[in-house]
């Protein structure tokens, strides 16, 4: 059935790529005066992925015409990334209701000396209305790139504009803190989940986040949920301003603590250019790793520590949810290969974890993804990956160590690991907020001190016409219906290891392992 006027009628969304999606609302619904956009790309039918960069600058420059007094707008919704380097590169982020003049961020060493100011960019995104659905919505997004610092540093900053100055005494109360990676490897702490929306749930994990006082943060997709469905279709209904409330919600956090994002299938936005990651490209700052951030946004990569990690976007590769399947031609597994290559060449580099959103092995709701398992799981294999983290499943499900699509090494609660010799370990870490999914008919659920043995699970996973194919699996060992998240600590030295916990809102442990190598 058709959703009233909303763009596309869905029965042909369904046969179309986000590409053509965009083509069609651009030259069919859309009227003229609503096609600036962060990414809005001219010229005639587009398939596969664009360059969503290609006329930011005209769209900010348009979009900003009409001004508001630089003294009535106020920043909010600060959300940090690494650049390249996480040990002298720090991106910083944020949002303003009205275009202003002269963005700019003030940093220093101490809160009361902020006297470095750096210049920033203004990304505009205009979301153009849909008569009895929503209003057009402009949004103006910030972006500070800080480069040069200090390793092991506290830097205390605050944002501002022409206006509003965030060194004066009125404003003070905004200036916050982040602290860049260590010039040697040391001993920290990461955070990782996916799928967490707005709620009191996402928001109530943001807070045991923080207890765990981590170096950074990994969100595995499905970011937002602006993008209601998640299906790769502009009908499946969006609301841009869900982003307000998000960054508005993680600032207390991401203000801070980085905040290292990828890309869901909740994540395309149809609305802004033709992969549909217009929005993405506006809103947030990401590390330049050698692959180009117009064509897919949510792959990178950056060391910190003694620990490689790399972002990838599954829609690329999924098999369940095709809308942006192979718009990189290939190129992001290519990359891939020549990544996790570098990174074990690295003698400073002791693990790599790599994190997306589809999953490879999971029995929840989506169950797993075909098309990553051949496109991209003998590559962690060939290259010995330590730790995957999928988000998508709405649930914490994690491994034995596989290797060849079987059980290399049983990894009970509290056991350890040698990737070298075992195999990879799979977490899905989708509990971030959104409403939970559950397991299989039957299956209960096991992890720490409720744990309930089982030799197998009957589940699934998509092939590439689009098809569940049943299999029965021995490899799923640990199983939580709740919110939770991952927390990692690195360890370096002569014992290196990754001590990986997963805990419950509440803040109890549900699951821990050891990932050692050559132990």
């Amino acid at each position: 059935m058709d959703l009233p006027d909303v763009g596309i009628p869905e029965r042909l969304a369904r046969r179309m790529s986000m590409a053509e999606q965009y083509e069609y609302l651009r030259t069919k619904r859309v009227r003229r005066r609503t096609l600036v956009t962060a990414g809005a790309v001219a010229g005639g039918l587009l398939t596969g992925c664009s360059d969503a960069r290609t006329t930011t600058t005209t769209a900010t420059t348009t979009a900003t015409t009409a001004r508001a007094p630089g003294s009535a707008v106020v920043p909010f919704g600060r959300h940090l990334a690494f650049g390249a380097d996480p040990r002298t590169q720090m991106r910083v982020s944020w949002q303003v209701p009205a275009a202003v003049r002269g963005p700019y961020v003030r940093i220093g060493t101490r809160p009361d000396d902020l006297g470095r100011r750096i210049a920033a960019e203004v990304r505009a995104l205009h979301t153009p209305g849909v008569e009895g659905v929503r209003p057009a919505l402009d949004q103006y997004y910030v972006h500070a790139a800080l480069d040069d610092l200090l390793p092991g540093t506290t830097y205390y900053y605050g944002v501002g504009h022409k206006g509003f100055d965030p060194a004066a005494a009125e404003h003070r109360p905004t200036i916050a803190s982040f602290r860049t990676a260590p010039a040697r490897p040391e001993r920290f702490v990461f955070t990782a989940f996916g799928d967490q929306g707005v709620s009191r749930a996402a928001a109530a994990n943001d807070h045991v986040l923080l207890r765990q006082n981590p170096a950074f943060h990994l969100h595995a997709g499905d970011i937002c949920y602006a993008n209601a469905k998640g299906r790769g279709l502009e009908s499946d209904g969006y609301d841009p301003g869900f982003w307000d409330l998000f960054l508005k919600q993680n600032e207390e956090v991401a203000r801070s603590v980085p905040w290292m994002v990828t890309t869901g299938n909740h994540d395309m936005e149809a609305w802004h250019s033709p992969e549909g990651y217009g929005g993405q490209l506006a809103r947030w700052s990401l590390p330049d790793s050698g692959f180009d951030p117009r064509t897919a946004p949510g792959v990178y990569s950056f060391v910190y520590g003694n620990v490689g990690f790399v972002a990838l976007d599954a829609n690329d590769v999924s098999y369940e949810i095709p809308a942006n399947f192979g718009c990189t031609g290939g190129k992001q597994t290519a990359w891939l290969d020549k990544r996790l290559a570098s990174l074990r060449a690295d003698p400073a580099v002791d693990f790599v974890v790599v994190f997306f959103h589809h999953c490879a092995y999971s029995t929840s709701s989506h169950a797993s993804d075909g098309g990553v398992r051949d496109a991209w799981v003998p590559l962690f294999e060939k290259h010995r990956v330590d730790l995957v983290i999928n988000g998508h499943n709405h649930v914490y499900e994690r491994t034995d160590a596989v290797r060849g699509g079987e059980v290399g090494r049983r990894v009970p609660v509290g056991g350890s690991t040698d990737p070298t010799r075992d195999g990879t370990v799979y977490v899905t870490a989708g509990g971030g907020g959104k409403d939970l999914y559950g397991f299989p008919a039957g299956v209960a659920e096991s992890y720490e001190g409720h744990v309930r043995e089982r030799e197998s699970v009957e589940t699934f996973r998509w092939t590439r016409s689009r098809q569940s194919d049943a299999e029965t699996v021995e490899w799923s060992r640990v199983r939580y219906r709740g919110f939770s998240l991952l927390s990692v600590e690195a360890v370096s030295g002569t014992r290196p290891r990754l001590k990986v916990s997963a805990l419950a809102q509440s803040g109890e442990r549900i699951d821990h392992f050891e990932v050692r190598r050559g132990a």
